[in-house]
């Protein structure tokens, strides 16, 4: 008792200060007894060799952020150089007071390879680029006001890995830009020290199962553990349970409660309910947020089940690591305030999920997901098609998983762990076999284009339909979707497995963001609309086909989602080959207030709709005075039955041609195909046919295509 009331005297007393060039103070964030030192903010940089510290660091940087955001700047940054082979980070700070018990560095991520030197010693080595580094620094570290020297080694290239390591590798990278690239920060506390926590929500008992590895003292005790549950919004204590005569050992003792939560409140991405869990030892303190959710698919349903009912994926995907090179980025993917409102950006869009492709975001992402409410498929930077050249090892891989899932598990919008994209490799398999077991929610995994590892997993497919112009390999126009197959095609490997699929990637349009088509689409263009098209022409086809695209994917109900590429990537302009043009590219005409380039955001934001439609038709000429009976899908995502009006017509300039409509009612989740007869005019020339839903509120939902009349006989 008297140990525990001398810490907590301690604690009180404990002030942490400390300065980084410029900066008068460090800051701190208290969770009880456990303080956490923010080391963010300039730190000084220098380039040279591996194994040899710089004499001087003539450069600034923040941190978090790249190397190519220092000052002066380096030249190349991002490409092999003979000049260096390694950037070196150093900054200064103080504690004043003894160091406890606990102090460990964290940098959340860095690449490629991270080496940390504190007060002109080794601390260790963390090889890993995507995963936090958590270094042990008591030893080393000076209290009562000492001056503390630390100093961060990163490769300067994704080479600077051993072989059989992931390094992110995509073949529509350019660049491969070295740095802190997240938060890092110094723990200190005492001792039972809570290691890992892992919240397991049961919302069919309206509890929360905490699992939690605490490090005890030297030699063996007995002590209480105390755990309180707020609800984030409001702050209301909802759940508590006290764990006394608690046996700690030297080592790693792992602990095992139940918290039953009152007046439960499940999280969904329309209600991203959020609850905090306060765990403590007395010696330490942590706070971790979590949502009430469960998550999983249905196979003979081929549905995506969220909190025990089916539920509708709709959405896009994020390349953060392409959208790092991007000459706009600046400090954008840092900024709280602008990853918010690119999420928020994207919710406008009818989304309720996001891919996280081929690599993480910075940990503010996770939290601003939680907290605006989207299902994230959390990829793992592997994409191994090929001539790629890497090849991680399972036995590399392995301990990269483990890191992620400890660090990301408690994140209620992570549903789905990607185990890589688009690859055909045993690796990641046997990786993902060996790390499963330690989610206790069980959350589904993604193998890419290789088999998947469970019955409880599914199938991510790309039909990238008009990719065969751009490779020379066929042709396709919007018409025959008339004769595709509502059924998206999955890779040999994957043929045997009877699962649900995702769609994740589809189309094949991309335009950068002034207009111009990319390296991938610059022959698709040409066949589509001529090689003398102009911007308007191409950004009006792109809309109206991704339109179309995701209408045709997401009418015929045969995937448990459909999520677009890409809400936010990189823009390379120009018509250039490769390396220089960029191979994909998002929507964005100004990236700064996040404004879509409003073709874009008119059409495909209706083919997005909860409750959507499809017209059916798909000619491109049709002769003058046809009769034909049209079909029109209507889709509900909600879990409420739907009723409205579904409008057909034919336009041509701003007059309407024919018109007739028909009264509809879909069930919750269901389909409903309505049929209209239609005479077609007798006039040739250009028209438009347009469905439309039309809302108890006034509101339209359309689905238009454009097609000539000809003449009979022509």
């Amino acid at each position: 008792m008297l140990r525990r009331l001398l810490l907590i005297l301690f604690v009180i007393s404990l002030f942490v200060w400390g300065g980084c060039h410029g900066e008068s103070k460090t800051n701190t964030k208290d969770t009880g007894p456990r303080h956490i030192i923010d080391l963010n903010g300039t730190w000084e940089i220098a380039q040279g060799p591996m194994d040899s510290m710089p004499d001087s660091f003539g450069h600034k940087v923040p941190v978090p952020g790249l190397v190519d955001m220092a000052r002066p700047a380096f030249e190349e940054v991002g490409k092999k150089n003979e000049k260096r082979r390694a950037f070196w980070y150093r900054r200064t700070f103080t504690v004043k007071g003894k160091i406890p018990d606990v102090a460990i560095l964290k940098i959340h991520k860095a690449k490629y390879g991270t080496k940390v030197f504190l007060n002109g010693e080794l601390v260790g080595e963390h090889l890993p680029c995507f995963t936090p580094a958590l270094l042990e620094v008591k030893k080393f570290l000076k209290g009562s006001g000492g001056e503390n020297e630390l100093i961060v080694r990163v490769g300067a290239d994704r080479e600077s890995l051993p072989e059989g390591m992931p390094g992110g590798w995509d073949f529509e990278k350019y660049l491969y830009i070295p740095g802190i690239y997240d938060s890092v920060e110094l723990i200190l506390t005492g001792k039972p020290f809570i290691v890992n926590v892992q919240t397991v929500p049961d919302i069919s008992q309206n509890k929360v199962r905490v699992v939690t590895e605490v490090q005890g003292p030297a030699g063996s005790g007995y002590g209480s553990v105390s755990y309180e549950v707020t609800e984030v919004s409001t702050g209301k204590l909802v759940g508590s349970v006290e764990s006394s005569g608690v046996a700690f050992s030297f080592g790693t003792t792992k602990l095992n409660t139940s918290i039953p939560i009152e007046n439960c409140k499940l999280w969904t991405p329309e209600n991203p309910f959020l609850y905090e869990l306060k765990l403590s030892t007395g010696e330490d303190c942590i706070r971790v947020r979590f949502g009430m959710r469960s998550f999983r698919f249905d196979k003979e349903s081929g549905r995506a089940v969220l909190n025990g009912k089916p539920y509708i994926m709709r959405g896009t995907n994020v390349c953060a690591y392409r959208f790092l090179e991007d000459a706009e980025r600046g400090d954008k993917p840092w900024r709280r305030d602008w990853v918010r409102r690119l999420h928020r950006k994207f919710k406008s869009m009818h989304w309720n999920s996001i891919r996280y492709c081929i690599g993480f975001p910075p940990e503010l992402w996770y939290e601003i997901a939680d907290e605006e409410g989207f299902l994230i498929q959390d990829e793992f930077p592997i994409w191994l098609l090929s001539k790629a050249p890497e090849n991680p090892k399972s036995e590399k891989i392995i301990p990269e998983y483990t890191e992620w899932m400890r660090e990301r598990w408690n994140h209620a919008c992570v549903v789905i762990w990607d185990a890589q994209n688009e690859s055909i490799t045993e690796e990641t398999g046997k990786a993902l076999s060996a790390v499963r077991h330690l989610d206790l929610s069980n959350r589904p995994w993604d193998n890419g284009w290789a088999a998947p590892e469970s019955g409880t997993d599914y199938l991510e497919s790309h039909p990238y339909l008009f990719s065969k112009i751009q490779w020379g390999s066929g042709d396709f126009h919007l018409s025959d979707l008339a004769n595709t197959s509502g059924r998206p095609r999955v890779r040999d490997a994957q043929k045997e497995f009877k699962l649900p699929i995702i769609i994740n990637e589809y189309a094949w349009l991309w335009l950068n963001r002034d207009g111009t088509t990319t390296c991938l689409t610059n022959k698709v263009y040409d066949s589509l609309l001529g090689p003398n098209s102009t911007i308007e022409q191409r950004r009006l086809l792109y809309a109206r086909y991704l339109a179309a695209l995701t209408e045709f994917w997401r009418c015929h109900r045969e995937c448990a989602g459909v999520l677009h590429f890409c809400g936010l990537g990189y823009s390379r302009a120009g018509d250039k080959p490769r390396p220089e043009g960029g191979a994909t590219s998002d929507h964005f005409i100004d990236l700064e207030k996040l404004t879509f380039e409003p073709n874009f955001e008119r059409y495909v934001r209706d083919s997005f709709s909860p409750v959507g439609l499809m017209l059916d038709f798909w000619d491109e000429e049709i002769s003058g005075g046809a009769e034909r009976s049209l079909k029109v899908f209507v889709i509900n995502d909600l879990h409420k039955e739907w009723k409205g009006t579904v409008r057909l017509r034919i336009v041509r300039g701003n007059s309407t041609i024919a018109e007739q409509t028909k009264d509809c009612t879909v069930g919750s989740l269901g389909r409903e195909i309505l049929t209209f007869e239609q005479k077609f005019p007798q006039q040739a020339g250009e028209y438009q046919i347009i469905g439309e839903l039309i809302k108890v509120d006034g509101t339209v939902v359309r689905s238009l295509r454009d097609f000539k009349i000809v003449s009979a006989g022509n």
